[in-house]
């Protein structure tokens, strides 16, 4: 559960939610865990081109959703 509140920047340290690395992170934990896609690991620049695809419709859909930018972004 730690994991989850580190990657949603409710954590008790001080590194900002907006790091880049953990978003990237959570969208490898879900391709990988949930999605059933393999390794994460050494990705290809096609398929860090799509993570940056799938980060951005996250910011999107969330911005349509509450009318607010996506936590931690600038």
């Amino acid at each position: 559960m730690d994991f989850l509140k580190n990657l949603s920047g409710k954590s008790d340290s001080s590194s900002s939610s907006s790091d880049p690395s953990k978003q990237q992170s959570a969208i490898d934990f879900v391709q990988e865990h949930v999605l059933k896609q393999g390794s994460q690991k050494n990705e290809s620049a096609a398929e860090q081109a799509k993570d940056s695809q799938i980060a951005s419709g996250v910011k999107s859909l969330y911005k349509m959703a509450t009318g607010k930018d996506f936590p931690g972004s600038k």
